[in-house]
């Protein structure tokens, strides 16, 4: 069974992007597609990026035991809002830590707005990041507008069934990626 971390990107106090990483969570356990676990940014609280890891002399244990989730995952959920068009800083800055982590690893883009876009203008330059570091990012995106209307506070959906529907199709295409990855290793 694959394994898939989800990184919940958004740090800010009342944050709603963190209500559908909470969602994948429980949508990929519930229909046993693979393991999966969050990797909580806010939780995490790296400093600003100063050099990446394997520059690093001492590096933390939290960014050692980051790095080793993210490396041995098979696929990776990002989950980021959109902050004025652009994605936040504590992701940028997770994503500069790390390089050879990302090297060829699937990546599933969810992009989370309070406004009616649902993040979309986000995912140009979070792609452009991702590729720039040699991540695949996967076709399949996930838009969410007005999350704190569709998601409450431990990751239900407002309206299940057609979030799901939308889920299968976002994570089945990260799990062929994830497969297809295994296959040409």
């Amino acid at each position: 069974m694959p394994h898939i971390a989800i990184l919940s990107a958004s740090v800010r106090t009342g944050r709603h992007s963190h209500r559908v990483a909470l969602y994948f969570k429980k949508f990929v356990e519930e229909n046993k597609l693979a393991s999966v676990e969050i990797l909580d940014l806010n939780e995490y609280q790296f400093p600003v990026f100063n050099e990446r890891l394997k520059f690093q002399p001492n590096p933390s244990s939290s960014v050692l035991e980051f790095a080793g989730k993210i490396k041995s995952a098979d696929g990776v959920i990002i989950v980021t809002p959109e902050y004025n068009g652009g994605y936040p800083a504590a992701l940028k800055n997770a994503i500069d830590l790390l390089y050879d982590e990302w090297y060829k690893k699937p990546i599933a883009i969810s992009t989370v707005s309070d406004g009616s876009f649902g993040g979309t203008q986000v995912i140009t330059s979070l792609q452009f990041s991702l590729w720039k570091i040699r991540a695949w990012t996967v076709l399949a995106m996930f838009p969410v507008p007005k999350a704190q209307e569709g998601f409450d506070e431990n990751g239900n959906a407002v309206d299940k069934p057609r979030i799901d529907k939308r889920a299968t199709t976002f994570v089945n295409e990260l799990l062929w990626c994830i497969e297809a990855k295994k296959r040409m290793s």
